[in-house]
């Protein structure tokens, strides 16, 4: 996974769209005014975050979150709004979106499912600090839009629970069509768990065809120039989040059988065994013997 976050020509595009002027978004975020002449500009998190905070201080629009977010445009989209746009479902769609998040930043799609409801989750991996609102309302417009273009507006939003103090509750009930609840632990998007198995009027599968490959490539070499001990890790991360982990989830995830995971971590073993052990005592039996 990068630990960047990379800036699209295509959101700066979106900004200037708007009527939002660039040069006041980075003298209010305290970055260097040449940011957006770079061919490929790059940001940490933290610059990312101070970012979003100079586009809320210049736009001074409470909605702009949400008009970034609804892009209307699919000639706009990148890759992997346009794997989940033309995905066969809403939980592949998902699936998706979370899977190839991995290529492009230090950030996490988190799906969970539990009763008749299903969570959507962003993580920071690398924050030191709660990411502003209108990112936050950027990433769950974003999934949003998908869930109502994909389905030809069947799928619409359960809930939302923001961790922040009430602003604003009309306009983002409004726009996501659902009850908003503030103060929540944490930043959620709720959906109804049925909802996931709805097709999407979107799937394309020629066009999946082209996208999802490349995709699955960059992410393999990715992925394979991580040391097997940073993936078995990353791995388990993702699977102790909710659960109980076992050898066989681990080595689904990493795309491997479990004899090879086993093989190979041959000269992991004291280290695998001491970060499960140190998370979850209980699942010592569920390592190979």
């Amino acid at each position: 996974m990068s630990n960047r976050f990379r800036v699209s020509n295509t959101i700066i595009r979106r900004f200037e769209d708007l009527g939002l002027s660039l040069a006041a978004v980075l003298r209010h975020a305290g970055l260097p005014l040449s940011l957006f002449d770079q061919e490929r500009i790059l940001v940490s998190t933290e610059e990312l975050f101070a970012l979003y905070r100079g586009i809320a201080a210049a736009s001074q629009d409470p909605a702009f979150g949400l008009k970034i977010g609804t892009e209307e445009r699919v000639e706009r989209y990148d890759p992997i709004a346009i794997a989940a746009l033309y995905a066969r479902s809403f939980r592949d769609a998902l699936q998706r979106m979370a899977r190839y998040k991995q290529l492009t930043c230090p950030e996490e799609l988190h799906v969970t499912e539990h009763a008749d409801e299903c969570r959507v989750r962003f993580e920071w991996l690398l924050a030191q600090e709660d990411e502003p609102a209108l990112l936050t309302d950027l990433c769950f417009a974003w999934v949003v839009e998908i869930a109502r273009r994909g389905s030809a507006n069947a799928i619409q939003a359960k809930r939302v629970e923001f961790k922040r103090p009430q602003a604003e509750r009309a306009l983002y009930e409004a726009h996501f069509g659902c009850p908003v609840e503030f103060g929540a632990p944490s930043n959620v998007l709720v959906f109804e768990r049925a909802d996931l198995e709805l097709p999407f009027v979107t799937h394309n599968a020629d066009v999946l065809a082209i996208v999802a490959p490349q995709l699955e490539a960059e992410l393999a070499q990715q992925l394979s120039q991580r040391t097997f001990r940073e993936q078995v890790k990353a791995t388990l991360k993702k699977t102790l989040a909710g659960q109980r982990p076992e050898l066989r989830a681990v080595a689904r995830e990493l795309g491997v059988s479990t004899r090879t995971l086993q093989r190979r971590l041959t000269d992991e073993r004291a280290t695998f065994q001491q970060l499960i052990l140190s998370r979850v005592p209980a699942v010592g039996r569920h390592l190979p013997g």
